[in-house]
């Protein structure tokens, strides 16, 4: 089924016996940031949570409830894709790149139904009042204090929208761009919007700003999950996040105009803050906010956004997150971007297995990548392919090991990565972009990366040792052990 609205999302996931609804008042001060960083870390992951009863800051009671952690499981985050397991997506996306033409007219007919597939992806704008826009607040109407925006950490300068669909759009190629990034209510009509500079909404605010235009923004809370998901995803600047979402759905993207600015939103938001960025105003400052590095990242100056509007479905539910010390809900969006995009990394890097980020590395500071090595030198090539592959440019460091080693198991892979190191001979230094949170490099966003060869060592690489295999018990003793194994009352076999 089709999941078009974050209702029906939720709806889904309380079928399945994975969400808790909290009828207690929660403040949305601290009190419900710490609750769910305390669900977030039981063992896989925690419920879905939907809090009935949520106090704003001045002590009354928010007219919205407040979603959290929807995501923040693998069964979840299928669940929002539509497939049983993450990996499917990927294969799908393989199956799509795979676009060889066949010989013979029946094999060329083979190919209609995945261009079919491609041609309903692209989002769709049907006539009538949309739900995002079934109320609506202008002007002085607009009262962001109404919201249950959260302020999440004791040292955060603010509250926070923290799970936003942000929407730009390119002033000189007209290619609109949806990006998850922080935004901090910074009264009743405005927000300071937390572009990192990496980010390609951030380089859209740049380009009008040399044109000396007024930026449109809009600022979607919930919506069909794909769509939410794709705002996180790292997709390329000239890939339409709605269009990937639709092609995660596997049907098109429903949005609509909005009424105070030049942008289309999701049809079927919970929220909607449309407004404007003046680049003649000076920048204010954004910060400090408890992050999902699980340190403090400092304040710094950002774009003020002027709210012109705001629009909601009549019975909207407010859908929020939180970031800090991991592993929290953004490590599973994290998670399916990494196993979505595998198949795009093998078209550049194919001798690639498998690559996985553990949730202590909070993306950018762990990689774990397996190789199948047909060539001496082989893991340099890949650490410097991934360095130069996109957001990748920004990790700090990779463990390249070999393609039998099972890098979703970083117990594993340490083992095997630290018993195949030479420090000295197997690390390599370079320097470049790091992320805007780290906040050990030698320079805001630039610094030092490190990768790793723990791969098995070759005699053209100066290895003139012999090199152990791996301790392994024979397959008819353990055929033998298996057969006995449940008489033996050890519990379950590893």
């Amino acid at each position: 089924m089709t999941l078009d609205t974050l209702s029906q999302f939720i709806d889904a996931i309380d079928r399945a016996g994975d969400l808790a609804r909290i009828r207690q008042p929660v403040r949305a001060h601290l009190e419900l940031c710490d609750i769910a960083d305390r669900v977030m870390k039981q063992p896989g992951g925690g419920k879905a949570l939907v809090f009935e009863h949520v106090l704003l800051r001045d002590g009354a009671r928010s007219a919205w409830p407040v979603a959290i952690n929807l995501f923040g499981s693998s069964r979840r985050m299928s669940l929002a894709l539509g497939v049983g397991d993450l990996d499917e997506v990927g294969a799908r996306i393989t199956r799509l790149l795979d676009l060889k033409v066949p010989e013979g007219l029946l094999g060329k007919l083979s190919m209609l139904p995945r261009l079919l597939e491609v041609a309903k992806f692209p989002p769709r704008l049907p006539g009538g009042t949309p739900a995002c826009q079934e109320v609506v607040w202008r002007g002085d109407e607009v009262n962001l204090d109404a919201l249950p925006i959260m302020t999440c950490w004791p040292g955060d300068g603010g509250p926070y929208i923290t799970l936003p669909m942000v929407i730009s759009r390119d002033p000189v190629r007209g290619i609109r761009n949806v990006g998850m990034y922080r935004v901090q209510q910074l009264g009743p009509r405005h927000v300071a919007m937390h572009w990192q500079r990496h980010k390609v909404g951030a380089e859209h605010w740049r380009e009008m700003a040399l044109r000396g235009e007024r930026m449109p923004v809009a600022i979607a809370i919930g919506a069909d999950p794909a769509s939410v998901y794709s705002a996180s995803a790292p997709l390329p600047p000239t890939v339409d996040e709605f269009l990937f979402a639709g092609f995660l759905r596997g049907a098109p993207v429903k949005l609509a105009r909005a009424l105070t600015c030049d942008l289309e939103v999701p049809a079927e938001a919970e929220f909607v803050l449309e407004g404007y960025i003046d680049p003649a105003e000076p920048l204010v400052t954004e910060g400090p906010f408890g992050d999902h590095t699980g340190f403090y990242s400092e304040a710094d100056l950002y774009p003020r956004v002027h709210v012109t509007a705001v629009t909601m479905r009549r019975n909207a539910v407010y859908a929020s997150t939180i970031v800090g010390r991991p592993p929290m809900e953004d490590y599973w969006l994290g998670h399916a971007t990494e196993r979505i995009f595998l198949p795009l990394l093998k078209l550049t890097v194919p001798e690639i297995v498998d690559y996985h980020m553990p949730a202590e590395g909070i993306f950018h500071n762990l990689v774990f990548v397996s190789i199948r090595k047909s060539y001496p030198g082989q893991a340099y090539k890949v650490m410097n392919a991934l360095w130069g592959a996109g957001l990748m440019s920004l990790a700090k460091m990779l463990v390249v090991v070999d393609d039998w080693v099972n890098v979703r198991d970083p117990r594993e892979a340490w083992w095997v990565a630290l018993n195949n190191l030479d420090p000295e001979r197997d690390a390599r230094f370079t320097m470049g972009p790091v992320d805007v949170l780290d906040h050990a490099s030698r320079g805001f966003t630039y610094g030092s990366k490190v990768g790793f060869d723990a791969t098995r060592k070759w005699p053209e690489e100066g290895f003139s040792r012999n090199w152990p295999e791996v301790i392994r018990m024979d397959d008819e003793t353990r055929r033998r052990v298996d057969a006995i194994w449940p008489a033996l009352g050890l519990g379950v076999a590893t």
